[in-house]
């Protein structure tokens, strides 16, 4: 019999298992989002798509439902306290208490310095950090109220560490989830509250296809140890690790790189 912990057969198994787990992703019905949702159902959980677009959570509930996942569909404005807290309530009464909170709600501008209006700079800031601020109070204070802890995962990006030309106000939200991770990290410890940030590279998806152009494109994989854009399914094991108590039980405030090596590269 092997003397190390958690090594009999199947242990590798039951690390990554979320069976019983209820996960609300909010953004839930992007690409990224919509991964995440696959990926955790796929572990057990059960998944509670939250999204502004009735029609595209609608139709990953249907999509996961296909799979024999437990799902329902929650609309939401992510950047306002009451919309995700009556959000909350419907979440809970129809799946039961959330277990796993995931913040992907995202957008981006390609709009030149000069030419950023407050307009456009309050509506990314909201989408991107309003958002993670107001879902981490509704959904930690529940979580502190139940008293049985959690895990909370914010979307990041690479461009929160490295602030990259023509995304100003996106790299600037993103530097802000960071913040409020590693904050929301020590102030939730005591409660058996986990806070992580996923890091991603550049990955394909729909805030920000338009501005992957050919030249942007050629730009990333000259900077990309891995020489390619990241696929929605790369995601899926470090979220589903980040998520299981068992796999990352001593993991809180990280920022966990899932990027291709962009943000080791210098030169």
């Amino acid at each position: 019999m092997s003397a190390i912990p958690g090594a009999s057969a199947g242990a590798g198994t039951a690390l990554f298992d979320l069976t019983g787990r209820v996960a609300a992703v909010i953004g839930g019905a992007g690409v990224l989002g919509g991964a995440v949702c696959h990926g955790f159902g796929g572990a057990g959980a059960t998944i509670a798509v939250m999204d502004r677009s009735r029609e595209r959570a609608d139709e990953l509930v249907v999509a996961l439902e296909a799979k024999g996942i437990r799902a329902a569909a929650a609309i939401l404005d992510a950047s306002d306290p009451e919309s995700v807290e009556r959000a909350r309530l419907e979440v809970e009464a129809r799946l039961g208490a959330v277990d796993i909170l995931v913040n992907a709600a995202g957008i981006n501008s390609s709009t030149p310095f000069f030419d950023i209006d407050l307009e456009e700079w309050h509506r990314i800031l909201d989408t991107n950090l309003t958002s993670v601020f107001v879902a981490c109070q509704v959904f930690g204070r529940a979580m502190v109220d139940r008293g049985q802890g959690g895990t909370i995962i914010n979307f990041s990006s690479a461009s929160s560490e490295i602030p990259l030309s023509r995304v100003l106000t996106y790299s600037v939200s993103k530097a802000g989830v960071n913040n409020l991770t590693r904050y929301l990290a020590r102030e939730l410890a005591p409660h058996r509250i986990r806070v992580n940030a996923i890091v991603p590279g550049f990955f394909p998806a729909g805030q920000n296809r338009k501005l992957l152009d050919e030249s942007r494109v050629e730009s990333i994989l000259r900077h990309t140890p891995a020489a390619r854009l990241g696929e929605p399914d790369d995601l899926i094991g470090t979220m589903i690790w980040l998520a299981s108590e068992r796999a990352s039980g001593f993991v809180t405030g990280a920022l966990i790189h899932v990027d291709g090596g962009f943000t080791a590269m210098t030169i």
